[in-house]
């Protein structure tokens, strides 16, 4: 499912117009965004949640050259399956 399709579920499960749906989907993502930007933690229980990870400076390798090189700190998003959502796609349950 892509964000259209998305927008097109909202809106007829909600009754919403497409420009409502499309407004609640970009605001879900701006606020995810934004919260993850800040370092927060988002969690939607049963579903899943987002975080980030923080990696120190560490000594790697140019594959190509074999030279060391010093790779710098960086912060990634993860995101982790809710146990619910494990379940259902284990059992196939899924409603449409």
């Amino acid at each position: 499912m892509n964000k259209l399709e998305l927008i097109s579920a909202l809106k007829e499960r909600a009754g919403l117009t497409k420009t409502e749906a499309a407004e609640v989907v970009e605001t879900f993502f701006e606020s995810l965004t934004s919260a993850l930007a800040r370092g927060e933690r988002v969690e939607i229980r049963g579903l899943c949640s987002f975080f980030i990870k923080e990696y120190s400076s560490y000594t790697g390798r140019n594959p190509k050259t074999g030279q060391k090189v010093t790779i710098l700190p960086k912060k990634l998003p993860f995101f982790k399956c809710g146990k619910e959502l494990k379940e259902m796609v284990d059992n196939k349950q899924v409603d449409s």
